[in-house]
């Protein structure tokens, strides 16, 4: 029988996370997630996602702590977007990845899993990529851990070269 750990899930799938104000606004400041952060910008930032639904899922997430699309401002809205194109080029490139999902989930009730402060989903996608261990046994494998996403995705973003 095969077995598949994942344990930097437990907090999130058991929801043990701590509760301590916005994880995006602690994040950004704090030198120990500069493993995950790829790329900062002047409005924004790229980070990996802490729990990806497939490897090279990032995020565009605001330095301004915005809960609404609409409540945005429109410099900072070009950014993420201009971000966004961005790093579909790399994950194309460091993925060989033939199509995305990207999108935003606003408010709890949305799914968004940080209410309260807007971000880009980001997730390269392959023909085939949700097989039935995703379906029903609610599980996802993941070739490789988050932090080498990151490194990958760092070392590809183009001001890195």
């Amino acid at each position: 029988m095969d077995r598949l750990y994942s344990p930097w899930r437990y907090q999130y799938v058991t929801g043990q996370t701590p509760a301590q104000g916005c994880v995006f606004c602690a994040k950004v400041n704090d030198p120990a997630e500069d493993a995950l952060i790829v790329h900062r910008a002047e409005l924004n930032y790229v980070v990996v996602n802490l729990y990806p639904y497939a490897s090279g899922h990032i995020l565009v997430v605001p330095y301004s702590h915005v809960g609404a699309l609409a409540d945005c401002p429109d410099a900072t809205a070009a950014e993420m977007m201009q971000l966004v194109r961005i790093a579909e080029g790399v994950l194309r490139e460091v993925y060989r990845a033939p199509g995305f999902n990207i999108g935003m989930n606003i408010g709890a009730c949305a799914g968004a899993g940080v209410a309260g402060h807007i971000h880009m989903h980001m997730l390269p996608r392959w023909p085939g990529d949700a097989n039935f261990l995703t379906t029903t046994g609610e599980t996802r494998v993941l070739p490789e851990e988050v932090i080498e996403t990151a490194r990958k995705i760092r070392a590809a973003w183009p001001d890195s070269r």
